[in-house]
């Protein structure tokens, strides 16, 4: 059951590369902070009509909730607006492989020190190692 996340996992980061170079094109086409607006916009009428008949959770009890957990959607934000900005300068794969790179670098921080509830993952050397070869994969692939 757990190998079909890694299935999915691989289609979001297709799905993620196709938006990119969608929303990038979109930008060139009515203006990169309106392309960006245009997917929040779009996204926020979707999931409150699918939460209409699947939510299951109290979106009431959002103003309980510590303030940190909330600034995802501004998190969410900037990484869209990068892309839809930068696709049309570097392309979709460079501006894709980087966004991989940095999620690593980050999500092996956070694991390492059990950041937002996350359980503590130590960083071995084959991790870094990895990671080193992406950053160089970067240079190759620029």
């Amino acid at each position: 059951m757990k190998s079909i996340f890694y299935v999915l996992a691989f289609l979001a980061g297709v799905a993620l590369s196709l938006e990119g170079a969608m929303y990038a094109s979109l930008g060139e086409t009515i203006g990169k902070l309106e392309s960006s607006l245009y997917n929040f916009a779009v996204g926020t009428i979707i999931l409150g009509v699918a939460l209409l008949f699947f939510g299951k959770g109290k979106l009431s009890y959002t103003k309980e909730a510590p303030k940190w957990q909330l600034t995802g959607g501004l998190l969410g934000l900037i990484y869209l607006t990068i892309l839809v900005v930068g696709i049309p300068l570097i392309g979709v794969g460079m501006a894709m492989s980087s966004v991989v790179v940095g999620q690593l670098i980050m999500s092996m921080v956070i694991e390492h020190n059990g950041w937002l509830g996350s359980p503590k993952v130590t960083v071995r050397k084959e991790k870094i190692i990895a990671v080193g070869l992406m950053i160089v994969s970067l240079f190759l692939i620029y």
